[in-house]
């Protein structure tokens, strides 16, 4: 006997609405071979500049193990450099090259044009509603406030 769910599968939902939006994107990036992951991190370190790995990788929503592949092929590419922080030698802080920026910025083209078509399409108050309610979910889930986060405040 099949189980009934009374709600719709969310995380396929959200999945299937990255894959549809990328696949306007993908093309782009292959033009210029880069990967999702390659082009998450610089659109990371073309929002902020330099950029220390920790926080790329929470960023760009790449693992550590994946994070060290994903970057020593941009480093290969002289898409990034990266080098130690001055004020604290432990960590390693990540920069787009000159070749990096400008590929951040060709593609920002036509990523933002794609992003002015869903605009136009959806509704701009749509559109802001869309990612306030992303926003808004996203917030929800984060351990402190998931449900047993507040189950375990309301037994204090």
């Amino acid at each position: 006997m099949a189980t009934t769910f009374t709600h719709r599968n969310l995380p396929r939902l959200l999945l299937q609405a990255r894959e549809a939006v990328m696949a306007h994107t993908r093309p782009s990036l292959r033009e210029h071979a880069l990967s999702d992951q390659q082009w998450r991190v610089l659109r990371v370190l073309g929002e902020h500049g330099a950029v220390e790995t920790g926080r790329v990788a929470r960023e760009a929503f790449i693992l550590g193990p994946s994070l060290t592949g994903v970057l020593a092929r941009m480093e290969r590419d002289a898409l990034i450099t990266r080098y130690r922080d001055p004020e604290d030698q432990r960590r390693t802080v990540i920069e787009a090259t000159p070749k990096g920026k400008r590929l951040v910025k060709r593609l920002s083209t036509s990523i933002e044009a794609h992003y002015q078509w869903l605009e136009k399409s959806l509704g701009k108050a749509k559109l802001t509603q869309l990612y306030a309610l992303l926003d808004d979910l996203i917030a929800l889930e984060q351990p402190t406030t998931a449900p047993a986060a507040l189950a375990e405040e309301e037994e204090e």
